[in-house]
């Protein structure tokens, strides 16, 4: 990454930190065994992937990074919520996520459930007080972001894709493994770019091409996840390398070998500067987020 994406980055990040701490439940409303279970995950740190997409889509659209925050923000309490089911010993068993103990592990299963169900429903609580406006034209972006994300995280979506990869993945081959994936990984991160650009005023047209280049940063972010699986290390991903072949589960790597794997990838990022191009947004920090979803080691 170029020192000026890595400072954007991390002022991002500053700005999303801060803001999801004041977003989330505490005492004495929310009962502290809750709170500090949510906590502990969502401030577990991580790269943020998806709210610093929404930002920077509203960003890239001319918009106001600010009236997108509480989207962005949104995406990452439920980001986390998956990773707090998707860990249970029910799912995929996992003891270690972004590099410290999962939450289960230390809070038990029971209060794991809990914390997750907490920070979905806090999501969209999030999304109808913030921003706080009675702007018709704002309000009405609010409503149409809350029913993408809703989409997005719901059956047809995330609980769906997730839903895929516990129903017998072991039969899947390369069109079902990216149907899986489109809907488990992809569709939050679609939405994250789609809520930014929505937030930012931008037209639908806008909005579509956001959407596409979204979607192969999405697919080429799982492919990379499956390549990092067999090559990285715990340490370094922040959490346990290796699974998905340990557990059998059909990755790209398996099912084309990892050079051809980090080719699809290079090839989605391809795509997505095409659609970003069409959009008169190639030259913006979307690009280079996508650049990083393909280069990255964790």
């Amino acid at each position: 990454m170029d020192s000026s994406f890595t400072e954007y980055l991390q002022a991002r990040r500053v700005e999303i930190e801060a803001a999801l701490a004041a977003a989330l439940p505490a005492p004495p409303d929310c009962p502290s065994v809750v709170a500090e279970a949510m906590r502990y995950s969502v401030t577990a740190g991580g790269k943020r992937l998806r709210p610093v997409l929404c930002l920077a889509a509203t960003e890239a659209v001319g918009g106001d990074r600010s009236m997108a925050m509480p989207a962005a923000c949104a995406l990452e309490l439920i980001h986390t919520y998956s990773l707090i089911h998707d860990d249970l010993p029910a799912m995929d068993n996992d003891t270690l996520r972004r590099g410290r103990p999962t939450l289960h592990v230390v809070a038990g299963e029971g209060m794991a459930i809990l914390a997750g169900d907490g920070l979905l429903t806090e999501a969209f609580a999030l999304l109808a007080r913030m921003p706080a406006t009675i702007d018709p034209a704002i309000v009405a972006r609010k409503l149409r972001v809350s029913g993408v994300v809703a989409v997005a995280a719901g059956a047809t979506g995330m609980v769906g894709g997730q839903a895929l990869d516990l129903g017998g993945s072991s039969a899947m081959n390369a069109d079902s493994l990216r149907v899986m994936h489109s809907k488990k990984t992809a569709a939050l991160i679609r939405a994250a770019a789609v809520a930014g650009a929505i937030m930012g005023g931008a037209a639908d047209a806008i909005v579509d091409r956001v959407d596409a280049a979204a979607a192969d940063f999405g697919l080429a972010f799982q492919i990379v996840d499956d390549i990092l699986d067999v090559e990285g290390h715990s340490a370094q991903l922040g959490k346990t390398a290796g699974k998905d072949a340990a557990a059998g589960k059909p990755t790209y790597p398996a099912l084309y070998g990892v050079d051809a794997a980090r080719t699809m990838a290079a090839e989605c990022l391809e795509r997505a500067e095409r659609a970003l191009t069409a959009a008169g947004l190639a030259q913006t920090r979307l690009m280079d987020i996508g650049r990083w979803i393909v280069n990255r080691s964790n």
